[in-house]
């Protein structure tokens, strides 16, 4: 009885008001513009009391002592303010900070640029966190031609983007891959559009959309564990406090399909009922009309170790890509103790797709008597990927991808000691492929040339290859593929004063998270026979696509395909016309359902033990429950049932970490900090599929993975200048255990699936016994990750001369090493010396900029070296992302104090998508773009 009673005193102190305590909160703005302004760091003068403003520029003091007190706020680039402030029993007094842009020189008062004042907000954010983060802000992301948050994050110490049709996608962070990444947009997890793993595809948000990008490469126990390499949280818009209505109104040019781009942006903000209600809306479109040129190889050894290529292709995309977002953010505030906000964004993007391809596969080498490589037979197939003529189709193949992110929460302050803040939040993403077409024409039987005088640019031709009269019609498909993920998530939170040393800074949170995530592939694929004659490729429409200005080079010439309008307005479902069937093998193994449910908990204790040092103790908890349901076939077509398979699993997830704030605004971190990386879905899926006869294949799934567990060790030293500006270095060390890699066995035995799958009844075919080649995603032992990353920053105002007052430099470096345990090649050998697949080992961004007060240019590098991939087999088959240099450059010019003209150029270098199998040299993918150009308005009212 009397624990019960102490328990119940404890919470009715912290329910209540104290006794000659109050609260006081506010918000840090801007004089000029009345943003909010992030990361400042106000102190409450004669105590030891301080606090950083959030995100919002919102603060908040708890159990204060009543009395007058003069709050002091201090932040990088702007002037000194203080402000008078008087404490009353049992309130919450609320002011307002102004702050004047301005940084002191010699006595002088230098105001700052448009471009520093945005690189202000992200310096000081970065240095009043507690966790090693980066940050970005609205105005810096404006300040790069980047098009979509992929290619602003590219700009981050330590960060590269694998790319795709030109555009930056997959996020790598430290050299870590993008499965070990997370990717949140306020605080909460974007599902995955794709249907096999969890990455989210970076170039579907456009760059304009978003206020912040916070990168956290260590975490404190209050954020979700699942991110190894880091974790990136979007922020968008939040309410003005202010009118604001702003836009964008550009037009551009892609050089490759002699095309034009569209871009339009609009902002309207406002505060109503005596600012208690706030309101924004934004939208974004994007119109790109490019696409790219690319070869692809597959290479294979002879008997005597010969390599030659077995399937080549020569491939035209034309790419329409049309990025769409709408978000709308409201907050109303009751009282200043309780406010709550709602906030939606919904993105879509199309990418309207038209391919070309001719492919030479089935390659053999003759030989001669001494097993010497003489010539080579093989087939040439043309393919014309589309779709359906229609108004969505538009006789091109649609790849719908969308993410939708809705939450309602709240904030409270429940006493002088304990507020609280809620949030329930839905978030959908799904890709939609409909009516999808592909025609085939074959040439069969042809003797090859094969030209690998430079493996760099391999050349294949065929005799005959370009006589349309010999191509005849192979095969005629239409496929619907759909994926979609869906999360509904809750989080609580609570915070506390709490110090274990007298008249130190000391502060509990604790909490609550739940999510609850589905996801489901859903394909479907059928093939259609002519019942009359259909004739050869030469007699129906079709288009000759030639070497010229062909960027991997003119010897490269497609050939002919029929044309897109001849494939769109095929009536395939006329039963007159075609025999209609369903295709399993194309859509059987693929299809499946999850449904994983995590549930956490954590404590946070941040403890200062003086003005200057301080530390975080957390201790995070996460239970997921899995729920996975998919297919056992046997030869591609027969469907022997479903596999279903539950597991759970808990995590406990301790951290620590110190910050010291030196003089001269130096300041020291060190973390210890613990993470996870969940296995993608399709790995999870308890898949079978059988391919007996001459492939003898079997892929499956492994509902068995265990998820990736992380230590971490971070250590990090940051100089902040107060001509804003930042120099920093750190080293990091990470271990991971059961990391996760793709398995290949080539000699694979009933006895193996016996004991792999103990519980299917259905053993594997005994045709070709002790033949068959498994692939499955495997736990490997573990991985040693570490590295460095240094980062240079500032304006060169110290350099005498009026024109290096405009002139800043941004550069910075990262290396990452990596070794992996435990991993076996296909004949079951332990390999030594293999890397963490991404592991990108040095990473390099830079940028020259100049500003006046009307005037500002910047040039932009970003460079990445050629990192593993992909493992194979062994050595031979690993696959290789080639290193990429990127050159861009922006410029833009204050026509008015409202209205601006600016002009962008993208991937200068005209850099390509490569990657090779073994060595350098050994081209297995190569794909160009060109670069890109923009032209545009931008006006803020």
């Amino acid at each position: 009885m009397r624990n019960l009673l102490l328990v119940l005193s404890m919470l009715f102190s912290l329910f209540s008001y104290s006794q000659g305590k109050g609260v006081i909160s506010g918000k840090v703005t801007e004089s000029e513009s009345n943003f909010s302004m992030p990361g400042a760091t106000i102190k409450l003068s004669g105590t030891n009391k301080y606090t950083t403003s959030d995100i919002n520029g919102d603060f908040e003091f708890l159990d204060v002592v009543v009395g007058t007190y003069q709050l002091e706020i201090t932040y990088i680039g702007y002037q000194k303010f203080s402000k008078e402030v008087t404490v009353i029993a049992g309130k919450n007094t609320n002011v307002s900070l102004v702050l004047l842009p301005g940084t002191e020189e010699l006595g002088e008062i230098i105001i700052l640029g448009d471009r520093l004042r945005g690189q202000a907000k992200a310096i000081n954010k970065q240095k009043t966190n507690q966790n090693i983060t980066n940050i970005i802000s609205s105005d810096q992301v404006g300040r790069f031609p980047d098009a979509n948050i992929g290619d602003a994050l590219k700009r981050v110490t330590g960060i590269t983007m694998q790319n795709d049709q030109g555009e930056a996608r997959n996020i790598i962070i430290r050299g870590l891959a993008p499965t070990l990444n997370s990717v949140m947009l306020n605080g909460n997890r974007i599902p995955s559009a794709e249907g096999d793993n969890r990455n989210v595809q970076m170039d579907l948000i456009p760059a304009d959309m978003i206020s912040t990008i916070e990168v956290n490469k260590t975490l404190t126990s209050d954020m979700d564990a699942d991110a190894i390499g880091g974790s990136v949280n979007l922020v968008t818009r939040a309410t003005p406090n202010k009118q604001r209505i702003s836009g964008t109104l550009a037009g551009g040019y892609s050089p490759i399909r002699d095309q034009g781009n569209y871009t339009a942006g609009f902002v309207y903000g406002d505060r109503f009922f005596d600012n208690k209600l706030g309101v924004v809306l934004s939208s974004s479109y994007n119109n790109n009309t490019f696409g790219s040129d690319n070869i692809e190889a597959a290479w294979v050894k002879g008997r005597k170790d010969q390599v030659y290529i077995e399937e080549y292709d020569i491939r035209r995309y034309d790419v329409q890509r049309i990025r769409n977002s709408f978000s709308f953010a409201t907050d109303y505030s009751f009282n200043n103790n309780n406010s709550i906000y709602f906030n939606a964004i919904y993105n879509f993007r199309d990418d309207l797709e038209n391919r070309y391809r001719a492919r030479y596969r089935g390659i053999r080498p003759v030989y001669d008597a001494n097993d010497d490589i003489t010539g080579f037979t093989g087939d040439v197939r043309r393919q014309t990927k589309g779709g359906i003529d229609d108004k969505k189709n538009e006789r091109t193949r649609l790849e719908r991808q969308t993410v939708q992110n809705y939450s309602l929460g709240g904030e409270h302050l429940l006493s002088s000691k304990l507020d609280m803040d809620w949030s329930f939040n839905f978030a959908k993403a799904a890709e939609d492929r409909p009516n999808e077409r592909y025609i085939e024409f074959q040439n069969r039987g042809l003797n090859l040339n094969m030209n690998l005088n430079d493996e760099r640019f391999p050349l294949i031709t065929g005799t005959g290859d370009n006589s349309i009269n010999n191509f005849r019609l192979r095969e005629i498909t239409d496929n619907f593929d759909y994926t979609d993920e869906t999360e509904l998530g809750f989080k609580l939170n609570f915070r506390t004063p709490l110090s274990f040393i007298e008249n130190q800074k000391g502060r509990l949170r604790f909490g609550f998270r739940m999510r609850i995530k589905d996801k489901q592939r859903e394909n479907i694929f059928y093939e259609y026979d002519p019942i009359n004659a259909f004739g050869n490729l030469n007699t129906i429409d079709n288009s000759f696509f030639g070497g010229e200005n062909w960027q991997v080079g003119s010897q490269y010439i497609a050939g002919n395909f029929a044309t897109n309008t001849f494939l769109g307005n095929l009536d395939l479902n006329n039963a007159t016309l075609f025999d209609k069937a369903a295709n399993p093998a194309e859509y059987l193994a693929l299809n499946y359902k999850a449904s994983e449910n995590i549930y956490g908990s954590y404590i946070r204790w941040d403890q200062d033990f003086n003005d200057k040092f301080s530390m975080i103790a957390g201790l995070r908890v996460e239970a997921t429950d899995i729920d996975y349901t998919a297919n056992y076939v046997l030869d591609e077509n027969d469907l022997i049932g479903e596999i279903n398979n539950t597991n759970d699993y808990v995590n406990l997830l301790p951290s620590l970490s110190f910050k010291y704030n030196g003089a001269k605004d130096w300041v020291y971190r060190a973390a210890f900090t613990t993470s996870l990386a969940r296995p993608d879905y399709y790995a999870l899926a308890p898949f079978i599929s059988v391919v007996p006869d001459d492939d003898s294949e079997i892929a499956a799934g492994n509902p068995n993975l265990d998820a990736t567990f992380a230590y971490n060790f971070d250590f990090m030293v940051e100089k902040y200048y107060k001509s804003v500006g930042l120099l920093s270095g750190g080293v990091f060390y990470k271990k991971l255990n059961d990391f996760i890699y793709t398995y290949r066995d080539n000699q694979y035995t009933n006895a193996k699936f016996a004991a792999d799958f103990p519980n299917q009844t259905n053993p594997i075919p005994t045709v070709n016994p002790g033949n068959w080649s498994l692939t499955q995603q495997r736990n490997g032992e573990s991985v040693d990750v570490y590295g460095f990353e240094v980062a240079f920053q500032r304006q060169l105002d110290f350099i005498p001369g009026k024109f290096f007052k405009g002139l800043g430099l941004y550069v910075n470096y990262t290396y990452t090493d990596s070794k992996a345990n435990g991993i076996t090649n296909s004949s079951g050998d332990l390999r030594t010396d293999v890397t963490l697949p991404g592991t990108a080992p040095h990473m390099i961004n830079s940028s020259l900029s100049w500003e006046n007060k009307k005037f500002s240019a910047r040039v932009s590098l970003n460079y990445a070296a050629d990192y593993l991939d992909e493992l194979g087999g062994d050595e031979f088959e690993d696959r290789f992302y080639d290193k990429q240099l990127f050159i861009d450059a922006n410029a833009s010019y204050k026509l008015t104090s409202k209205l601006r003209i600016f002009a962008e150029a993208n991937n200068l270098t005209n850099q390509p998508l490569r990657y090779y199998q073994g060595i350098s040299s050994r081209t297995m993918q190569v794909e160009y773009y060109q670069a890109r150009f923009n032209l545009g308005l931008k006006f803020d009212l």
